[in-house]
């Protein structure tokens, strides 16, 4: 939280979504919530897909960091409405397996559309979906996937700025709030990943305090338990028209620099 709100941010305190963000970004929120209320323009991912699906190129270019699936075993932890998921499965090889989770059973029927209507049947039988709570996966399951996504549930303040019902109930608590479910999470994943896979965190919120501070809140909870580390495909950023903004433990692609795209927030981790 900027220190100019700080400092009366006292439990009844109010502020507008403008002064927040304001605070946030400086001179440049005028503009960046100008290209937040542009129309999303997503892009066609049609690779090893039997049709197109459409979604922000952030996103793909985030889930590509993880690297090829192959033989891997991998856990989309939080993953309608399955854009992600695809990404990851069109890499997926000869013994390779995905657990896609989805805690909402409305987003979970939208997730098996989705696959059901993309995936071959060959590689879609290499795609389980559950419905478990994702913030106590590693009570039932250590030390167990190869590459583990965690596209936390966050404020997304691009649907914010474009539903204005929505925007009218906002508040600094709700970021609060998702930033500590969003640290329960990461724990978990830290724990259903195999010492020496990857993990991907990622959310497409603004604020530090559900990006880089969660990984920050983890890395002081569980010290030499991971280690951020570069993206594999940060080379190919340019060529999307994607403006990597580098943060203390991760990446933020925004639309005012990023030709539209995002915003999407995105880590790497090395796990063990």
């Amino acid at each position: 939280m900027p220190k100019t709100l700080r400092k009366n941010s006292g439990k009844n305190s109010r502020f507008s979504f403008d002064e927040y963000y304001g605070a946030v970004f400086g001179g440049r929120w005028p503009g960046l919530k100008e290209a937040l209320q542009r129309p999303p323009r997503p892009s066609a991912f049609g690779e090893g897909l039997l049709c197109p699906y459409y979604l922000d190129r952030a996103s793909v270019f985030a889930a590509r960091a993880l690297g090829e699936t192959g033989s891997c075993r991998v856990l989309d932890m939080c993953a309608a409405p399955g854009g992600k998921t695809l990404v990851l499965a069109s890499t997926l090889g000869q013994g390779g397996e995905i657990v896609a989770n989805e805690r909402s059973s409305q987003r979970r029927k939208r997730l098996k559309t989705v696959l059901d209507a993309h995936l071959a049947p060959a590689l879609r039988s290499c795609v389980a979906v559950t419905g478990h709570n994702a913030a106590v996966w590693g009570l039932h399951e250590k030390n167990a996937y190869d590459r583990v996504l965690l596209d936390a549930p966050c404020s997304s303040e691009r649907h914010l700025v474009l539903q204005p019902r929505y925007l009218a109930a906002w508040s600094p608590s709700r970021s609060r709030s998702l930033a500590r479910q969003a640290y329960a999470m990461l724990l978990a994943a830290l724990d259903a990943a195999k010492p020496g896979g990857l993990l991907l965190y990622s959310t497409c919120a603004l604020l530090e305090a559900e990006n880089d501070e969660v990984i920050r809140r983890a890395l002081e909870r569980r010290p030499g338990a991971f280690t951020p580390i570069a993206p594999l495909c940060a080379e190919k950023a340019a060529t999307l028209s994607l403006s990597l903004e580098k943060t203390r433990f991760g990446s933020l692609i925004l639309p005012d620099t990023s030709d539209g795209a995002g915003p999407l927030y995105f880590a790497l981790l090395r796990v063990g």
